[in-house]
């Protein structure tokens, strides 16, 4: 059985970034979102759907949906001090021009700003997947594929690029520090005493699972060196070391672990009906990378230390290659 401390969502590291818990943060996504992010420790949260009910005139791409007649000014409303996008929403012209609004008028979408504030409000986005595997034969639409549109939409409209505070989640640095924090946390509570030494990250899809499982590889390595931004390209943030400080994770992480190791499995994103290839640097070489724009590409990161038929397999290969079998 797997206890709620074990599992890490895309949006479990937010509970390090502390110094946005007490801001008026706008949040996006679907499903509980408000509740998401009180867990995690927000104390003032404002959902798309409360925005646009605050400020009837901003969502007028559906003409079914604007109102009839000029509603009255909008008094009391919060000033917005920062943007969560926890996923991809349902009405994507909805969050799309409520968010720009939000950024364009530094939190007050009511308001008429002179120039364009820059840098803009805080944003912090979980989850980079650019495509997804469901049942339909081709892969779906992900969240990175709205943090495209949005980063377009803002380029397009001011001239300059969006800037993100922290991109959480696969295969963010962060998400797999926090989780080697919580493995360790795990250990710890299982009595274990010897330290771990090597991490094993699973995944099917070679643009996010083993791209992130390889640059935090690379991270590992080069950590002894402080050179935290290892693979990261355009945006510090990306890596987020700020939030390490936070729950104190250098000192909880720290010298023990010397590696992390990526398997791709072929029941998902990746798939392939001949044998297990040997090297797949030939197949990776002229691939088009979905990977976020923040993240560089290079060859080697998205090449699987193993290729596996299933997560069984991936086990079995973990405990092969620990002497536990």
């Amino acid at each position: 059985q797997v206890s709620p401390e074990q599992v890490i969502l895309s949006h479990s590291p937010l509970r390090l970034f502390s110094q946005f818990h007490q801001k008026c943060m706008l949040v996006a996504g679907q499903g509980p979102v408000q509740e998401n992010a009180q867990n995690l420790g927000f104390k003032h949260v404002v959902t798309i759907e409360a925005l646009r009910k605050a400020y009837p005139l901003l969502d007028m791409v559906d003409q079914s949906r604007r109102p009839k007649e000029l509603p009255p000014p909008t008094t009391g409303f919060p000033t917005i001090e920062g943007v969560i996008l926890f996923g991809e929403p349902v009405r994507w012209e909805t969050s799309l021009q409520l968010i720009i609004d939000v950024l364009l008028s530094n939190g007050n979408p009511g308001a008429e700003l002179q120039d364009i504030p820059y840098p803009h409000l805080p944003v912090l986005a979980c989850n980079m997947d650019l495509l997804w595997m469901a049942e339909a034969k081709m892969p779906r639409f992900g969240h990175g594929t709205f943090l495209l549109c949005l980063e377009n939409i803002y380029k397009k409209v001011t001239g300059r690029e969006l800037k993100y505070e922290a991109l959480i989640g696969k295969p963010s640095t962060v998400t797999y520090r926090y989780a080697e924090y919580l493995i360790k946390q795990q250990a710890e509570t299982q009595g274990w005493k010897s330290p771990i030494r090597r991490l094993y990250a699973v995944g099917d899809n070679p643009m996010s699972d083993i791209y992130g499982a390889n640059l935090y590889n690379n991270y590992l390595k080069s950590a002894h060196q402080n050179q935290v931004q290892a693979g990261v390209k355009r945006s510090p943030q990306a890596a987020s070391p700020q939030a390490e400080d936070h729950l104190e994770l250098r000192k909880d992480c720290n010298n023990s672990v010397e590696s992390c190791e990526s398997i791709l499995v072929c029941t998902g994103v990746y798939r392939h009906n001949a044998d297990v290839p040997s090297n797949t640097e030939k197949c990776t070489m002229e691939t088009v990378f979905h990977g976020h724009r923040d993240f560089c590409f290079d060859p080697s990161l998205v090449e699987a230390s193993y290729i596996v038929q299933d997560v069984n397999d991936a086990v079995e290969l973990a405990f092969k290659e620990e002497n536990w079998s």
